[in-house]
């Protein structure tokens, strides 16, 4: 069976499912001011959890720390982010999207005025967790928006959500970066907290009510239900290894860009460090496009491209590292390839059971940032015993594996193809009965 066929007996099968779990994607429209209203939307929240990056050396200088110990404090945020993950994002299953996602605005003001507030490296640390914990709106807005978006053209619309949400990313160091340095790092989070306030109204406006029928189950039963998602569903599997280990390499890089342009040749401060960020903005505006190959190409493709593209950054900034153009090159492929991936993950992940979309978000993104989570700490162990060579080793030995697993994956995830394939026909016969 040719892969033409494949794609069409899924997206015929997906299209039919979606009607019959009553979702009516065709009874609501989302339109190119919803979209960018959510991709605004994840830029801002997902910031929170990235301004302290190019803040890590001013603030290891407040309260005379190492690397290694003010790195840990970025690493705590990452696992407190998955952990916002694994318990607030199932619920988007079972009860109403948006009012979970005002629930976590009000929090996530809370946890950032704690951040700015922190007398000690012990409440900063504390601090981290639960600005991570907290701030998982992005992970409601995208499942949230593929409900809304009509299957010809999910991938495109979640990959330009994702461009928001990377582009939030990257501005987050870019804006941190000058603000630290001529405001204090402190200052930031204040300012980060009035624009959760800001956000919240703008939400509670004009953001429509979810659409699609919600599971009733208890919340035990619906965390015991991640697991039975990953064991079953062989895509989610792979997605998940591509993403935690891609997203490592990427965490590693960023969390000691800032220690790097503090050393000779450079000799720079955090608003340098930060101003990368907007290097890598070329990258994420590329997200719609790969989505929108994503829609007619084949996804997994551009997964194990991504892979190349990203080992590619690295190698290419450990030759030319003691030259800004080199990092600069190197910046936009990295986040041009950690892009591409993330789209194309997400874009297959959402062609499952539509009833499951939170959920499935939720496995795929705690594997995600556990996967930040390390690489940050390897990115941060690697300066601090081999300095810049040291964390290109790290992410590079990161991606590797990724691209081993790619490969050797490919039998099994054409075989997995072809069993959806035989589910999908399996299940148009029983609706036809």
């Amino acid at each position: 069976m040719n892969e033409e066929i494949v794609n069409t007996h899924i997206d015929t099968h997906a299209s039919k499912d979606l009607s019959q779990q009553g979702l009516n994607e065709q009874s609501t429209s989302i339109n190119r001011g919803l979209v960018l209203l959510l991709s605004v939307a994840c830029a801002f929240t997902v910031a929170n959890l990235y301004y302290i990056q190019p803040l890590l050396a001013s603030i290891g200088h407040e309260f005379a720390v190492s690397a290694g110990e003010i790195g840990f404090v970025a690493t705590t945020g990452q696992i407190g982010y998955a952990c916002g993950l694994l318990l607030i994002i199932p619920l988007g299953d079972t009860i109403n999207q948006r009012k979970l996602i005002m629930i976590t605005l009000i929090a996530v003001t809370i946890a950032l005025g704690i951040m700015a507030l922190a007398p000690s490296l012990f409440i900063l640390t504390i601090a981290s967790f639960l600005l991570g914990l907290t701030t998982v709106v992005p992970q409601l807005i995208i499942p949230y928006a593929a409900n809304l978006a009509p299957e010809r053209s999910r991938g495109q619309v979640v990959g330009t959500v994702m461009s928001g949400l990377l582009i939030g990313i990257l501005l987050a160091r870019t804006i941190s970066g000058v603000v630290g340095q001529y405001l204090g790092w402190r200052v930031m989070y204040w300012i980060a907290a009035g624009l959760m306030i800001v956000l919240a109204i703008v939400l509670r406006t004009l953001l429509p009510n979810d659409i699609g029928t919600k599971r009733s189950i208890s919340y035990p039963r619906l965390l015991r239900s991640l697991w039975d998602l990953l064991k079953s569903e062989p895509i989610l599997q792979e997605t998940s290894v591509f993403g935690a280990l891609v997203f490592g390499a990427f965490s590693a890089f960023w969390v000691t860009l800032s220690f790097l342009l503090e050393t000779p040749p450079y000799h720079l401060g955090s608003e340098v460090a930060g101003l990368f960020g907007l290097v890598g903005v070329a990258g994420a505006l590329a997200a719609s496009f790969v989505g929108r190959f994503a829609d007619r190409r084949d996804a997994r493709l551009t997964n194990g491209l991504s892979i190349l593209i990203v080992v590619v950054s690295f190698v290419l900034m450990w030759l030319t590292g003691q030259w800004i153009i080199g990092l600069v090159v190197g910046v936009v492929l990295l986040d041009l390839g950690t892009q591409a991936n993330q789209v194309s993950s997400q874009t297959r992940i959402y062609s499952l059971d539509p009833m499951s979309r939170n959920r499935l978000n939720t496995v795929y993104m705690v594997c995600y940032f556990i996967g930040g989570s390390l690489g940050s700490l390897l990115g941060t162990y690697g300066w601090s015993v081999g300095k810049w060579n040291g964390v290109c080793i790290v992410s590079i030995g990161m991606l590797l594996i990724a691209f081993a697993f790619y490969l050797l994956h490919s039998r099994r995830a054409r075989a997995a193809r072809e069993h959806a394939v035989q589910m999908s026909i399996e299940r148009l016969q029983q609706a036809g009965q």
